[in-house]
């Protein structure tokens, strides 16, 4: 049944797309590029297995070190990151709700109470005393600041922002609300089960300890992100078939599709786009911070703005619509997305647009919350580990509560 659907989009798409976007791209795929999609998607599978290994092996090995060894207390460590995990799942529930039910309440809160909330977590981590904990706690404040100054430098953007938001969650494909609560829980589970394993390397305190808890929070920044795209491409999927044909495909089979034939653009847009768009905002700071002066310093950053610029068509997230339309490889994808806004004038707007501002502030947000439950409460029971605790639960509440919020906010560019 789907093959019939994706048949009929492709007869019907000339007509229903004026601005013919995949004039030259729309078939053709060179073999280069289906063995690089299909080594991100072997990588990816690969990278699942052996870090299921690694976890398990730290769990054991933690667990049997922590016999003769007294500076790890399981009891201790484990409830309050878990119970962030757990919080961070109800927290996005809450938010989700929140967002639907009233986007610009939900849009406000966002920008107003992450700075408030990062706040809170500098205090608590300055209050903790470890030289880690002071220097994290000093990065906190100051970023606490910084936000706040943002906030009031695009209040008066929220009226627009929330107009996009509306449009954004005006339409629901079938099943949507279970394919994102599935998506939750797997990434609640799987971030408890990696925290596991960071605890059973903090427990059993090797010489590789720092190698293995680097590895483990690159595969949950890793996966977390394969997650969000792969719902995004799914629904871009659907909801174009809606709009262009008038067809109604059933996500769970566009979500089987997605898995079969996406993985590889999947896995390679969630390697390039948070690369290239720290690069794109580092950028954009430093050309808003240069001004019009004439320095050569500040001439050194128009040139790194419009390196950006080009770089940032070559991985950027409305490519992940197009591989959900057009099953194209992410980077040609991204490249006619990007083409499209051009052609349309679009990229002045595009940079005004604060729906990518809020997922990252509500995560910033979440995070802060999970930061501020675990890190009380170990500071409370075992200061030792009170700030591991206090910055591991913000990486799982950022991760699960962004996520969350960006698949929804996709449908402003589906």
């Amino acid at each position: 049944m789907q093959r019939n659907y994706i048949q009929t989009q492709e007869d019907k798409l000339p007509s229903t797309n004026p601005i013919k976007i995949q004039e030259s791209t729309t078939s053709i795929e060179t073999t280069a590029g289906q063995i690089i999609r299909r080594v991100f998607r072997i990588l990816f599978y690969v990278h699942l297995i052996l870090i299921t290994i690694l976890v398990i092996f730290l769990i054991i090995h933690g667990l049997l070190s922590n016999g003769h060894k007294h500076h790890f207390h399981p009891r201790k460590w484990f409830p309050p990151l878990l119970t962030s995990a757990a919080s961070a799942g109800i927290v996005a529930f809450i938010w989700q709700w929140l967002t639907g039910y009233n986007h610009s309440t939900a849009l406000k809160a966002a920008f107003w109470l992450s700075p408030l909330l990062t706040f809170a977590v500098g205090i608590l981590l300055l209050l903790i005393g470890s030289a880690g904990a002071l220097a994290v706690g000093v990065i906190a404040v100051v970023s606490a600041l910084i936000l706040s100054l943002y906030a009031c430098w695009v209040n008066p953007r929220f009226e627009y922002a929330t107009q996009i938001l509306s449009v954004a969650m005006a339409f629901y494909p079938a099943k949507t609300v279970v394919l994102v609560i599935l998506s939750i829980l797997i990434s609640t589970l799987y971030s408890c089960f990696l925290m596991s394993g960071i605890g059973g390397a903090t427990a059993s305190r090797t010489s590789l300890d720092t190698l293995f808890i680097s590895v483990i929070l690159l595969s949950l920044a890793g996966t977390m992100h394969v997650i969000k795209n792969t719902l995004i491409v799914t629904i871009s999927r659907v909801k174009f078939l809606h709009f262009a044909c008038g067809a109604d495909m059933d996500i769970c089979a566009a979500f089987h599709d997605t898995i079969k034939y996406c993985m590889g653009s999947i896995c390679i847009g969630s390697t390039l786009v948070p690369i290239l768009g720290v690069i794109r905002g580092s950028a954009r700071t430093l050309k808003l911070i240069a001004g019009d002066r004439d320095e050569f310093l500040f001439s050194c950053a128009d040139c790194y703005a419009g390196l950006a610029s080009t770089l940032i068509s070559y991985g950027n997230r409305w490519g992940f619509v197009y591989v959900g339309v057009y099953n194209k490889g992410f980077v040609q994808a991204s490249t006619d997305a990007w083409r499209m806004f051009g052609r349309a004038g679009l990229e002045t707007l595009i940079d005004s647009d604060l729906t990518g501002s809020f997922c990252f502030l509500f995560g910033v947000a979440g995070g802060a919350i999970c930061s501020l439950i675990s890190g009380t409460w170990a500071l409370a029971i075992h200061e030792n580990q009170a700030t591991e605790v206090s910055i591991y639960a913000f990486l799982v509440g950022y991760f699960m509560k962004r996520n969350s919020l960006d698949v929804c906010v996709c449908f402003s560019v589906g």
